[in-house]
C-alpha cells in the first residue's frame, strides 16, 4: 500500500465532508497561508465540494510571490556586475523586476544558476575562487536554516567568496498584518513545512492576541478537509488557539537543531512583502558577527527599482482581497509560459494554481 493512499480515501473524505456541513453554522472566511495547500486545494476541488457558507482565500504563503519586487532588482543588480555567479533557487529566476528577470539577465550573459541546496553554492565558491559567489535566499522558516547551515560552513571553511543577500522571512508576522489591515479572516489553515521546522509554538502569540483558531495542516485531501472541520468546530464552539491536524510530522517544538542555529545566524529585521508592504520584525538578516558573508555590506551595487507592473494584481491577491480570476490579465497576457506577475510565475503561486486548475 503506497502510504499517501489513505489521505486520499474518498470514503473519508465524504465523512469529513458530511461532518463539515453538519457543524458548519456561519460564513465563514478560512484562508490557508501556504502555497503547497494553495495548489492542493485546487488540485484536488475541495473549494467546490464546501458547503457554501465556507469561503477559502489564498494568502501570503508562495515564498517567491511574496519577495518584494525591490529584492528582485537587487538581484539582477548583482547578477550584472563582473566576476559574479548569482545563485537561486527554481522559480525566482523568472519574477520580474523593474527591468527585467534574472532569467532575462542569464540569457544578456550573466552567469546565473539555479541550485537545488546551498551546499552547491559552497561547492561553486571553492571551484570559482577569483569570483564572488552571492546567493538569493529567499523563503520562510522551512528554507532559513538551510541558508544558515552554508553561512556556518563557510565561515568553519574559511571560504571568503561566498555571500547572501536575504529577503527570508517568517510567517506569523504577515498573518498578524493582514488582521491589523482589516481584512476579514476567521481562521487560518496553518503551514505544514514551516512548523514541521518552527513548530506549532510560533503560531500560539498570533492566536492568542487575535483570539483566532489555527489549524496546521497537511497536504493531502483527507488532510485539508480534517483541517477545515477542526477550524469550523472551534469557530462553532467560539475557541481560538493552535491544533496541529499533521501530527505525523509536526510537534509544538519543531525541529530544536534547525531553531538553533538560524538563531545563531540570523537576527530579526523589517522585510518588505509583496502587496503588503514592510512588516516589522518579520525579516531575517545576518548577525553582526556574521556579516562577513552580507553582499550588500562588502559589495556596493547601484538599485533602481520601478513600478509594479500595471493591471497586475498580484498583491491584492496574496493578501485575499482578490482572487486570480477578477485579474484582468489572467489567461489573457498573464500565463504561465509569460507570467506578468510573480504570482502567475510560482508553481505554488495562486494565479498558477487558478490557472492550471480552475473549477
Amino acid at each position: 500500500m503506497i502510504f499517501t493512499e489513505g489521505f486520499r480515501d474518498i470514503g473519508l473524505a465524504k465523512k469529513l465532508l458530511e461532518q463539515i456541513r453538519r457543524t458548519t453554522k456561519h460564513a465563514v472566511r478560512i484562508m490557508e497561508v501556504c502555497g503547497g495547500h494553495t495548489m492542493a486545494i485546487r488540485k484536488s476541488g475541495i473549494q467546490t465540494l464546501l458547503p457554501g457558507e465556507i469561503e477559502l482565500l489564498s494568502g501570503p504563503g508562495c515564498p517567491v510571490c511574496v519577495t518584494d519586487q525591490r529584492f528582485i532588482d537587487l538581484a539582477v543588480a548583482y547578477a550584472c556586475l563582473p566576476e559574479t555567479i548569482l545563485l537561486t533557487y527554481g522559480d525566482l529566476i523568472r519574477v520580474p523586476g523593474s527591468a527585467g528577470s534574472l532569467d532575462e539577465a542569464k540569457a544578456s550573459g550573466a552567469d546565473v544558476r539555479i541550485i537545488q541546496s546551498t551546499f552547491q553554492a559552497l561547492e561553486i565558491a571553492k571551484d570559482n575562487p577569483g569570483r564572488n559567489i552571492i546567493f538569493a535566499g529567499i523563503g520562510f522558516e522551512t528554507t532559513i536554516p538551510g541558508t544558515a547551515v552554508a553561512v556556518l560552513e563557510a565561515r568553519k571553511a574559511d571560504i571568503r567568496n561566498f555571500f547572501i543577500i536575504s529577503a527570508h522571512k517568517t510567517m506569523p508576522e504577515a498573518m498578524g498584518a493582514l488582521i491589523e489591515e482589516g481584512i476579514p479572516i476567521d481562521g487560518y489553515i496553518g503551514p505544514g513545512h514551516v512548523s514541521t521546522i518552527a513548530g506549532s509554538r510560533i503560531f500560539n502569540p498570533l492566536a492568542d492576541t487575535y483570539r483566532i483558531p489555527i489549524v496546521i495542516s497537511g497536504f493531502e485531501p483527507v488532510d485539508l478537509l480534517q483541517s477545515i472541520w477542526m477550524l469550523i468546530k472551534m469557530l462553532e464552539e467560539k475557541r481560538y488557539g493552535v491544533e496541529i491536524q499533521y501530527s505525523r510530522l509536526v510537534s509544538r517544538e519543531g525541529n530544536l537543531k534547525a531553531r538553533q542555529m538560524v538563531d545563531e545566524v540570523f537576527e530579526p529585521c523589517t522585510q518588505y512583502w509583496r502587496g503588503i508592504g514592510p512588516i516589522p520584525g518579520s525579516g531575517l538578516r545576518l548577525r553582526k558577527e556574521f556579516s562577513d558573508f552580507d553582499a550588500e555590506k562588502h559589495i556596493p551595487v547601484e538599485v533602481k527599482s520601478g513600478p509594479e507592473p500595471k493591471a497586475c494584481i498580484c498583491g491584492l491577491i496574496l493578501k485575499g482581497l482578490k482572487k486570480p480570476t477578477d485579474c484582468p490579465l489572467f489567461k489573457r497576457k498573464c500565463t504561465p509560459t509569460y507570467p506578468v506577475g510573480a504570482c502567475m510565475v510560482s508553481s505554488e503561486g495562486a494565479c498558477s494554481a487558478y490557472y492550471h486548475y480552475n473549477s
